[in-house]
């Protein structure tokens, strides 16, 4: 196991290097830069001043004489300063990372919730109502947008009944209550779409699972069908949930862009959104590489999950 975690952990740095190095290169292909964004197109300036404002941020160097520089401030774990602000990037996703974080961990356990339960009964009730309620619970959920879904939810439950606030973000270590009531619209905007594509992975590894012999034998020894789904059936049935889940969950780390934006979130998906229209290269260089560290450090988790679920896996 030890042996098997270092090989993925080693693995990791071409991969992260690899990130960096085609986020740095998109950037620079988009026309235009942060100078030409804080004079505005069409602005009466020279071409001397222009070309200082360039030497001032340091972008008039050549690219691989930039990433150099950039790259080693990394490596170092200084991911630079704002173009736009002069704040330390690593300073502000620190701020921010705990917002999508709380969001994509909520998210997660909404999806499990009625996933899980919704899965294993459309799979017990095989071709019966329960499970074409399941399966239509997972179209809707697959066809339906999250920022649709989020507008939706913020009509019902904030303007008409007025249940929950339609926006804004409280730290959870200031108010854990207010924070989670905040954090619930967004919340079902992804876990909602989320929890249908889990539970159709759900109902597939549960129908397989029932089909086995140890599960025939099960029943033929007399134990309930309660227990023979819940000890015997659902373990086994877990590992391909735990991978699509744990992809999921790593995506949903970067993925949160829209939702952020619709209920004014501050995480890390809005911020490399704001870095993305100000062109400021640092920001979306330092929110990317995160997001990237962060996917890979699931999936690796998710690696280590299937050995506890299932003693019969082992990595050599």
């Amino acid at each position: 196991m030890f042996t098997f975690l270092l090989r993925r952990f080693l693995l990791t740095i071409p991969a992260l290097f690899g990130v960096a190095v085609v986020v740095f290169l998109l950037m620079r292909a988009i026309p235009g830069d942060v100078v030409t964004q804080l004079v505005g197109f069409g602005e009466d300036i020279s071409a001397e001043r222009m070309a200082e404002l360039r030497r001032i941020f340091g972008i008039d160097l050549p690219i691989h004489v930039q990433f150099g520089q950039w790259l080693g401030a990394a490596l170092q774990g200084d991911l630079g300063t704002s173009l736009r602000t002069g704040r330390s990037i690593a300073g502000d996703l620190a701020l921010r990372f705990p917002a999508t974080f709380q969001l994509s961990l909520m998210s997660l356990a909404i999806a499990l919730t009625l996933a899980l339960p919704i899965g294993m009964i459309a799979a017990r009730y095989r071709g019966r109502w329960p499970d074409y309620l399941g399966s239509a619970f997972v179209l809707i959920g697959l066809s339906v947008p999250g920022f649709f879904l989020g507008i939706l939810l913020i009509l019902l439950f904030s303007l008409r009944l007025g249940w929950l606030p339609p926006a804004g973000f409280v730290p959870f270590a200031e108010d854990p209550l207010e924070s989670m009531r905040r954090m619930i619209l967004p919340a079902l905007s992804l876990g909602l779409i989320l929890a249908a594509a889990t539970t159709r992975i759900m109902r597939s590894a549960m129908l397989e699972v029932l089909d086995r012999d140890y599960v025939r034998t099960a029943r033929a020894k007399g134990l309930s069908e309660r227990r023979v789904t819940l000890t015997h059936a659902l373990r086994n049935a877990l590992i391909p949930v735990v991978t699509v889940v744990g992809l999921q969950f790593g995506s949903l780390l970067g993925g949160t862009v829209i939702i952020e934006q619709v209920f004014s979130i501050p995480g890390i998906g809005r911020f490399a959104l704001e870095g993305i229209n100000l062109r400021d290269y640092p920001v979306v260089q330092g929110a990317v590489l995160v997001i990237s560290a962060a996917f890979v450090f699931v999936n690796l988790f998710v690696d280590v999950l299937y050995a506890l679920i299932d003693p019969r896996v082992r990595y050599g």
